[in-house]
């Protein structure tokens, strides 16, 4: 049962202190039946360091140290600090992020009904219980590798139709990272 799925998933993640991986993320719009497709690499660092940095269309991203971070925009050529509390939405997918980076089932539970679509792999339904995540976003998909030590596939279903699937690909686990990423 999903007791039993979450130790065993705690357990393996446990064993994660970093990750490094290439994703995709294609954002679907509903109304305009649009795919749009970006890419780029992701880090994380246990316990609270990530960076999420887009390659393509366009270079930008940011890099989380707890709830501090700084981003970064091609365009603008600026890198900027900024309190990770003041951006909702950024906030959202970092803590996704950090929780299954950290397997942390205790948080996860208290802030999503979940239930499971498959043990294994393990696939995962997310339901927010706060109204504040619920005005925007209807649940989230989440599957992992076979091994179960992260995450392969996130989709974030929002209550206007569109939605976000990032796939990570290219996944190393537990290799050390350059200090100067974060």
């Amino acid at each position: 049962g999903p007791a039993a799925l979450f130790d065993s998933l705690e357990r393996t993640a446990g064993g994660v202190n970093t990750l490094a991986s290439d994703f995709v993320q294609e954002k679907h719009l509903g109304m305009f039946k649009t795919v749009l497709n970006s890419k780029g690499r992701f880090y994380f660092g246990k316990p609270d360091r990530l960076r999420w940095e887009l390659t393509s269309p366009v270079a930008s991203g940011f890099v989380l140290t707890g709830e501090k971070g700084r981003r970064w925009h091609e365009r603008s050529g600026r890198t900027e600090s900024f309190q990770i509390s003041q951006e909702p939405v950024m906030k959202l997918v970092s803590d996704q992020l950090f929780a299954w980076a950290r397997a942390d089932f205790g948080w996860l539970k208290r802030e999503y009904k979940i239930s499971v679509l498959s043990e294994s792999p393990a696939a995962l339904r997310l339901e927010p219980r706060s109204s504040a995540t619920a005005g925007f976003l209807s649940h989230l998909l989440i599957s992992f590798s076979a091994d179960g030590r992260y995450v392969k596939t996130v989709e974030v279903h929002e209550k206007d139709g569109d939605f976000t699937r990032i796939k990570f690909l290219n996944t190393a686990v537990n290799k050390p990272l350059k200090a100067n990423l974060f």
